[in-house]
């Protein structure tokens, strides 16, 4: 069984001293993970898939025709939006597999060290064309190992009722905003003002230093439950009817989470090329990086996280602090209204064929991100909250295929806008995001208590099991 590390220990910011070295690791990996990710469908559209470079890219011919045999006949825009979201959904996909190995076989930190040095690996061959193909599957490899065995430690720093876990995990997600600030500003720059293959490499420098501060960090992380071996006796108890009535909810709860995310993961993709043609992007005179957006993105999500975390600890001074499924809620409805603000300004431009004031960002990315800092964070909270004893790690896997599924169909969407109105691209998505609302409403009604009791609960449960 895990130990846990003791809750009088706050050496960080209130917190264990674990956190700030899995968070430090986690920044890097995302500062790689979004500088190379936001490059990618601009890369692809803009040199990588046109004559004199696409037939460089080993193994594309049969790669092409797998995608155009599922798909059909695609523009170089639509393709490269299929491309992206085969990518960004097998991200979240792959850590499945990677949280299965460490639980039954390497252990948590030898997988996220695996996994950082395939991603290192990956960052590299992106800086060629004849790799990218083999750059994707080695980031794709790495992540699997990486990214939710590193979220698991975090949840593993807590006991299962201290109520400082979706605080902590916010914070670790303010670490990765902060990344996706620089990142763009970085890798972006560099790949769209002096050459592709400089951001991508700046992507590798990141995960190089974020392998290193895991590994320097690993005297401060939670210990690991021993791994069963043939001579040893089962390291975990079977599941019983109920724990795998409480993984079926979880699994359930993906699909909602997947449909609720897609305003959000668009950002990466559609908006991209809907704000290249649609915003004002001279700044101060000059022409602005369309990729700077994403920066922008990152600073307001760092600030209204900050804000978040600030706001449910001053709530909890006063009132009881909701549970991770109405949080949850009340982020999913306010960011289903973000996508309105787009199909405001996409209304605006057919109306008036003039570029439109970032000042329509602004407005979707507040909305979008407050909501943001109630979702994704504190859904991670809730899962290895309610995940049965010797599942966590396989279970923040199956968290992360809510982005698999949306990115999947985020790439599926993206490619609608070539031949759909702005408007009603953007109102698709707020549909969708508010119709995940509605059913995550009915979801904790029915499923509410066996997910997320309260924290003044524990003492009444254990009364009633007497």
């Amino acid at each position: 069984m895990t130990t846990q590390v003791t809750k009088n220990d706050k050496a960080f910011f209130g917190h264990p001293a674990g956190l700030a070295w899995l968070a430090g690791s986690e920044f890097w990996e995302r500062f790689s993970y979004y500088g190379m990710q936001t490059l990618l469908v601009l890369y692809m559209t803009g040199q990588l898939l046109h004559p004199g470079h696409v037939e460089h890219i080993l193994g594309f011919a049969p790669f092409h025709r797998a995608i155009e045999s599922v798909y059909g006949h695609l523009s170089t825009e639509a393709f490269a939006s299929i491309v992206f979201g085969l990518y960004a959904g097998f991200v979240y996909l792959t850590p499945l597999l990677g949280g299965f190995i460490a639980d039954r076989f390497l252990g948590r930190t030898r997988a996220v060290t695996f996994g950082a040095i395939v991603m290192a690996a990956g960052h590299f061959l992106m800086a060629f064309e004849a790799s990218f193909l083999i750059a994707l599957s080695c980031l794709l490899i790495g992540v699997g190992f990486f990214k939710g065995n590193i979220a698991t430690q975090v949840g593993d720093l807590y006991g299962h009722d201290d109520p400082r876990r979706a605080d902590a995990f916010q914070i670790y997600f303010l670490g990765i905003q902060i990344a996706v600030i620089g990142s763009p500003l970085i890798c972006g720059t560099l790949g769209e003002t002096v050459g592709w293959h400089w951001g991508f490499g700046a992507a590798g420098v990141g995960m190089l230093i974020g392998l290193t501060t895991y590994l320097l960090g690993r005297p401060n992380f939670p210990l690991e439950r021993p791994r069963q071996t043939k001579d040893s006796a089962p390291a975990a108890e079977p599941l019983s009817g109920s724990d795998w009535g409480v993984i079926a909810i979880l699994v359930l709860l993906t699909i909602v989470l997947a449909v609720a995310s897609v305003g959000n993961q668009e950002i990466f993709d559609g908006y991209l090329l809907w704000a290249k043609a649609d915003y004002d992007l001279v700044l101060f005179g000059r022409q602005m990086p369309v990729t700077w957006l994403i920066s922008f993105d990152a600073i307001v999500s760092t600030v209204t996280m900050a804000g978040m975390v600030l706001f449910w600890r001053w709530w909890a001074t006063r009132w009881r602090e909701p549970d991770e499924l109405q949080k949850i809620i009340l982020g999913v409805a306010i960011s289903a209204l973000a996508p309105l603000a787009l199909a405001g300004a996409a209304a605006v431009f057919a109306a008036t064929g003039h570029r439109v004031s970032l000042g329509w960002g602004v407005a979707f990315e507040l909305l979008n991100d407050i909501g943001f800092a109630n979702v994704f964070p504190v859904g991670m909270a809730l899962y290895t909250r309610a995940a049965p004893k010797g599942t966590a790690g396989t279970l923040m896997a199956v968290y992360l295929l809510q982005l698999f599924m949306g990115n999947m169909f985020v790439g599926y969407l993206g490619g609608l806008l070539d031949r759909m109105p702005g408007t009603s691209f953007w109102l698709l998505h707020a549909g969708l995001i508010a119709s995940a609302a509605v059913v995550l409403v009915l979801l904790r009604m029915v499923f509410g208590r066996i997910l997320a009791p309260s924290y003044e609960e524990p003492e009444a449960a254990a009364e009633a099991a007497a």
